[in-house]
């Protein structure tokens, strides 16, 4: 743990950008980040992750890393498995639950082993998925081991096989569409925030999460109670077992007319985004807990050994 005062002003290594696909997001959430942890009495060194990122770390001696990459790199295990060879302690989830979460398909195994509910999916290459259905209509492709709705294709009845962009992997995720509400809990220690209802037009994607009024966020959500109580264990149940830590964010759908049983987990980030339209801080706020007091929360919380 990161312990000292305000006034104390522990040096705290924001990382952020990197090379995956969601580096400016990264960006948006690092910069965010530090200047609430500035406002919470810390020193701050903001660090666009590079290849020389081991050496610049080396040099800077921090405390802490506060870990805002996202995507592939940065939330897979990989820069843990880095900070946790320096002996830095950092921010979020250890090596094994970023590389867990982030694997789909491991993850999605890892929920349906702890009784959570979830689709059926397959992996699949893609060019077999390129040529036909790999399974019957609706369903959706998306890469095994990307965020932020990278890469996400939506294979309606009726459509043909989609013709998936070269840029995505060999190796692609196929699940069933799961119809209904969207929605999300933050998962903040112990602790199961609050559930949103995500408003959008069509599909949650890319645009709807990070442009200016590409969604409109419901805090609390207005659910039956049943429905309410579930979304909080089923996202606390999922940080348990991938072997989170600090702040994750689990994503749902409710299809309403199905009751209980049309609620579906769909995945668990474990470094959410915490940009000003991102959904954990917002959630906070809703719990009483301003932005420079999660951000104080989440350094707090930072360790390595896990």
């Amino acid at each position: 743990m990161v312990g000292g005062s305000a006034t104390a002003g522990p040096r705290v290594a924001v990382l952020m950008g990197g090379p995956s696909a969601e580096r400016e997001v990264s960006l948006v959430s690092g910069r965010e980040c530090a200047i609430a942890l500035r406002a919470a009495g810390y020193e701050v060194v903001e660090l666009d992750a590079d290849h020389d990122l081991a050496a610049r770390l080396i040099q800077i001696k921090p405390d802490c890393v506060f870990n805002a990459l996202h995507g592939r790199w940065g939330e897979d295990g990989c820069v843990q498995g880095l900070l946790e060879w320096l002996r830095i302690p950092y921010t979020h989830s250890g090596v094994l639950a970023s590389a867990l979460a982030m694997d789909k398909a491991r993850a999605k195994a890892a929920f349906a082993a702890a009784g959570l509910p979830v689709v059926a999916s397959k992996l699949a290459s893609r060019d077999v998925v390129s040529r036909s259905h790999v399974m019957p209509p609706p369903y959706v492709v998306k890469p095994n081991n990307e965020g932020s709705s990278v890469g996400v294709y939506i294979v309606r009845e009726g459509s043909n096989a989609p013709r998936l962009a070269d840029t995505m992997p060999e190796t692609v995720m196929v699940e069933t569409y799961a119809p209904g509400r969207e929605m999300t809990v933050s998962v903040m220690g112990d602790r199961a925030l609050a559930v949103t209802d995500i408003i959008t037009d069509g599909w949650y994607d890319f645009d709807a999460k990070y442009k200016p009024g590409g969604s409109r966020h419901e805090v609390p959500a207005n659910l039956p109670p049943e429905i309410t109580a579930a979304c909080l264990d089923y996202a606390l149940r999922a940080h348990r077992a991938l072997g989170c830590r600090g702040l994750s964010r689990t994503d749902f759908r409710w299809d309403e007319g199905r009751g209980l049983a049309g609620l579906i987990l769909l995945e668990t980030n474990t470094q959410p985004g915490m940009t000003p339209t991102s959904l954990a801080p917002e959630q906070a706020a809703h719990c009483g807990i301003s932005f420079p007091a999660l951000c104080d929360w989440i350094v707090k919380d930072a360790s390595c050994n896990r």
